[in-house]
């Protein structure tokens, strides 16, 4: 099916918003702005219905790029760094209707009509110039009453999916949860306790200090009963992690725009690894001179010392790492005599750690929060026979290997659900055949199918 096409210019007055964005009073009508939401302003500009565009980019120097457009009716006023899109006459082109189809079209029509090198923008001359095919208004209509059933499909689609996220998360912190308390693999009796294992580490720690290799540190009190939040098999110990580890803070950067990036940050430590490719560049000379001691070797263990959202985050440094330099707001955690820091990295990660690093939060009163070496140090640890720590990893290893499978195929099947949308209303637009439709469809009876399949599944586990 062809429609007659039309420009925007022929069909609809275009006209920049008023209001400075940071200028605005608040008052009774919405003012739409850049971002989702919707400010307020004391005065209104348009009524009816519109379609508002934002004339910069969306992320700012030198990028051409459009988050959102917004489709908005009433009473209403424009921020002045966005424009409002206004059919001149409803009863030929209706605003919804004109607002899905720029949305679905945003890169094609709006996004490459963006101009300049620094400050890109997008020209009000350049949107009367998009064609737009103008179908019969009974048509435009339906196609709109077509977009919101299949929306409320996508958005069922997307519920579901991110349901079956959460129960994968959900059964990671299980899995974490048992090898922290003895149940993810079967103890031996054959495996030396882990209380020799940490009088062995005790010898080791003064034999360095009286090598001068590492300093003295203040004892760490002993663990209280009230601080054992569940119990370990009779071959483990619960024990401070500062007993068997040294836990360095990073040091103060000097950054460099023509220097190395060797500076690994916040950024760098995710869940589980570290990525290099977040690292900053910092001054050649002073890297140069600074400490091995600072030098991160392969298999250290990272741990966010702040940052909201980030902080006790923790992540092993792979073969990449070697060599980088961690900040002051990471804090490296080197164990001893071969204690597994895949396993700690694990305890830290898991509820029962990140409940402990919340301890810390609620009990400060300033606005950023700081994981000291000596907070770090006085977390209690179960700790299980060596041997066992081996097995613990492996089996985890395993484990959380089919958790990534599992996120796969639901990141997947989200990706499916968002292509196949556009799919659908791209040929509900065009007019043409509802193959896509038929393939949406498809994709609700598999999720639905599927769901219950795998929350069992997950049970099981």
């Amino acid at each position: 099916m062809s429609w007659k096409k039309f420009t925007l210019g022929e069909l609809c007055s275009i006209e920049k918003g008023q209001v400075g964005i940071t200028k605005a009073i608040s008052g009774k009508y919405p003012l739409v702005v850049t971002s989702e939401e919707r400010k307020s302003h004391n005065e209104f500009h348009f009524e009816g219905e519109a379609v508002i565009i934002p004339l910069v980019s969306s992320t700012g120097h030198g990028h051409k790029s459009l988050k959102r457009i917004h489709y908005q009716k009433g009473k209403f006023a424009v921020g002045n760094i966005l424009c409002a899109v206004i059919p001149k006459d409803s009863n030929i082109l209706n605003a919804e209707y004109l607002y899905r189809f720029l949305d679905l079209n945003r890169e094609k029509e709006l996004v490459s009509r963006m101009r300049g090198m620094a400050n890109v923008s997008l020209p009000i001359k350049e949107i009367a110039k998009i064609e737009i095919p103008l179908p019969p208004l009974e048509l435009q209509l339906s196609f709109i009453n077509e977009y919101q059933e299949l929306e409320a499909s996508s958005n069922f689609i997307s519920a579901e999916l991110t349901h079956q996220l959460s129960l994968v998360k959900q059964l990671r912190q299980a899995f974490l949860r048992a090898a922290m308390q003895g149940k993810i693999v079967a103890q031996d009796p054959k495996d030396e306790p882990a209380h020799v294992l940490l009088e062995k580490i005790k010898a080791e720690k003064e034999k360095l200090i009286k090598e001068k290799k590492i300093k003295k540190q203040k004892p760490l009190t002993q663990i209280k009963e009230e601080e054992i939040p569940f119990e370990i098999p009779e071959s483990w110990v619960w024990c401070r992690l500062g007993e068997f580890s040294e836990i360095k803070r990073g040091k103060g950067p000097k950054y460099s725009e023509n220097g190395v990036f060797k500076m690994l940050n916040q950024k760098c430590v995710r869940w589980f690894n570290v990525e290099i490719e977040h690292s900053k560049a910092i001054d050649e000379m002073w890297f140069n001179d600074l400490s091995d001691d600072f030098k991160v070797i392969e298999r250290d263990l990272l741990v966010n010392s702040t940052g909201d959202g980030t902080i006790g985050r923790s992540g092993i440094a792979g073969e990449d790492c070697k060599g980088f330099v961690f900040d002051s707001h990471v804090l490296r955690v080197r164990a001893y005599l071969g204690i597994e820091h895949d396993m700690l990295c694990s305890i830290i990660n898991s509820e029962y750690g990140q409940g402990l690093i919340d301890s810390i939060k609620g009990a400060t009163s300033t606005k950023q929060t700081e994981l000291g070496v000596n907070n770090l140090s006085n977390f209690p640890i179960p700790l299980p026979p060596l041997l066992e720590q081996k097995r613990i990893v492996s089996k985890l290893d395993e484990l959380m290997a089919y958790c990534d499978r599992l996120e796969e195929s639901i990141q997947n099947s989200q990706k499916q659900n968002e292509a196949l949308l556009q799919v659908v209303l791209k040929e509900a637009m065009e007019g043409k055949s509802k193959e896509g439709k038929g393939k949406k469809y498809e994709l609700i009876m598999e999720i639905e199918t599927k769901a219950a399949e795998k929350e069992s599944e997950y049970k099981s586990k």
